[in-house]
């Protein structure tokens, strides 16, 4: 998927269900030692909140269905709405506690069962959870340096750490702040509650927690790396599903509801982001979203496709014949994308960067481009008539997951490597009228003509480790030779039964 700006996903990801198992085992395991790293950097002065995504609505009184935060999911495995996390590094031994939402037969009975404590506790690993009616009370009580829950004979030093750092004009009040808001916008959930909480609980430091779990995130743990494998295999299945049921004559939806039954039959319940198939001229739209045309033999079809697998997605694109094998000039675009993403591929190293990998692309596609004739000069940034968007971003929870550009590549990043090559004749219309460029039209004019309409996208997703890089969308048909093969294959027609 294209990591060319934000891009607004309307529609939300499928419920993410994870089973209610032990409190111990892998994945509660693995949450733990999540909020222990994030305990660690917050310090023994923090009270840190997070909370559950709020639901969206769709129109009227129907909602999407919920996706859940993906930090509160980092950090919880919770998929349910109205949950709320606090840590607080320095207590005792209640270092994590956890408000669920309050039973209700009622809405139970509408919208299905919702978690208890002893469940929530069994899902999180989380041995602290109060009803979600509680948690103000609870930030209160802390900043009052009171004590929750006990009877007035009782006594605790379970939050002297926080409470003698809240004395001392010491405490501080870490939330996922993010972008801050220009004076004219409104204020987000967490600005409102940041700036209630600064009106009443004087002398409080906040700390934006962004940074810290973007960081965390960013290297994928042993468990996680299972996931997006599994996200991978699905992704792949579903790619060749999508490629036996494209033809001449069929519609792009029909590629996708193709491409999407696999996920809800392999145990992923959703997307990991909306499909992106399309066909002949819709191939040179990055974010096409329609899946509405009518393929016709002659063109290529491209699919930006995966499978959302409990929480974690990867990124594939494939880019192949609707008719089943390639044009002498469709092989010469797909040719110059493979050899990009290959010379990528070679530059994706430990102690390397993301900037990188999008050189040695570029290196490849400058040249390519040139011989083809779509450009002029190598040298400059007439290319990017045609090579519109960066080539890398990390994936995770999120498509395009959190992290640092900056920072070197180390084992358990995982990322993309998808160049892509559009000729919109379109493209041109859009340079400044000069001298120089109206030669440059000029000269790229029959080339343009020979590729016009085509679009080429080929993205794999990889784990870097110890050992090298690792193609995690290997078994998903990537190669003029491997694509031809495969649907020549999976279309052939079933053998007539003999008499």
């Amino acid at each position: 998927m294209i990591d060319c700006g934000r891009r607004l996903v309307t529609a939300a990801v499928g419920v993410l269900v994870f089973a209610a198992a032990a409190a111990a085992g892998p994945l509660q395991d693995d949450l733990s030692a999540r909020r222990a790293r994030l305990i660690e950097r917050l310090g023994p002065n923090a009270l840190a909140v997070f909370w559950s995504a709020e639901p969206k609505v769709y129109s009227l009184d129907t909602d999407y269905e919920f996706r859940q935060d993906s930090d509160m999911l980092y950090l919880t495995g919770i998929a349910q709405e109205g949950a709320i996390l606090v840590l607080m590094p320095g207590n005792r031994t209640q270092k994590e506690i956890l408000f669920v939402r309050e039973p209700n037969p009622r809405r139970e009975h509408w919208n299905g069962h919702g978690l208890t404590k002893e469940e929530a506790t069994a899902q999180s690993g989380i041995k602290k959870v109060y009803f979600a009616g509680e948690f103000e009370s609870f930030v209160t009580a802390m900043f009052n340096r009171r004590p929750y829950g006990l009877r007035r004979s009782e006594i605790t030093d379970e939050y002297d750490t926080f409470f003698d750092a809240v004395g001392a004009n010491r405490a501080a009040l870490a939330l996922r702040l993010g972008a801050r808001p220009a004076p004219s916008e409104p204020l987000t959930p967490v600005y409102e509650f940041a700036a209630r909480a600064r009106d009443r609980f004087v002398n409080v430091t906040f700390v934006d927690t962004l940074p810290m779990i973007a960081d965390l995130r960013q290297i994928k743990t042993p468990y996680e790396q299972t996931l997006l494998e599994k996200s991978a295999i699905i992704s792949g299945q579903a790619h060749m599903a999508g490629m036996a049921a494209a033809a001449p004559g069929k519609f792009e939806y029909q590629v996708e509801a193709a491409i999407e039954q696999v996920y809800l039959a392999n145990g992923a319940m959703s997307w990991g982001y909306p499909s992106i198939v399309g066909s002949g001229p819709n191939a040179t739209i990055l974010h096409y979203s329609e899946s509405s045309r009518q393929m016709q033999a002659g063109e290529l079809l491209l699919v930006d496709a995966a499978a959302n697998y409990q929480g974690y997605t990867v990124d594939i694109t494939r880019t192949y014949p609707v008719s089943g094998t390639f044009t002498e000039a469709q092989k010469d675009l797909h040719r110059l994308v493979l050899a990009a993403q290959e010379a990528g591929m070679q530059a994706a190293k430990i102690g390397g960067k993301t900037a990188d990998i999008e050189k040695a692309a570029e290196a490849v596609v400058k040249p390519g481009l040139l011989k083809l004739g779509l450009i002029t000069d190598a040298a400059g940034e007439q290319f990017r008539t045609w090579y519109t968007h960066g080539i890398c971003h990390w994936i995770g929870m999120d498509v395009h997951d959190v992290g640092d550009y900056q920072k070197p590549l180390v084992a358990g990043m995982a990322f993309t490597i998808e160049p892509g090559i559009y000729v919109r004749p379109q493209a041109l219309d859009n340079l400044e009228d000069t001298p120089e460029n109206r030669t440059f039209k000029e000269k790229v004019a029959s080339a343009v003509e020979k590729y016009k309409g085509m679009g080429v996208r080929i993205e794999d997703s990889f784990l870097l480790t110890s050992n090298g890089l690792k193609r995690l969308s290997e078994t998903t048909p990537r190669t003029i030779e491997e694509i031809e093969r495969y649907l020549k294959t999976s279309r052939a027609p079933a053998p007539t039964a003999s008499r």
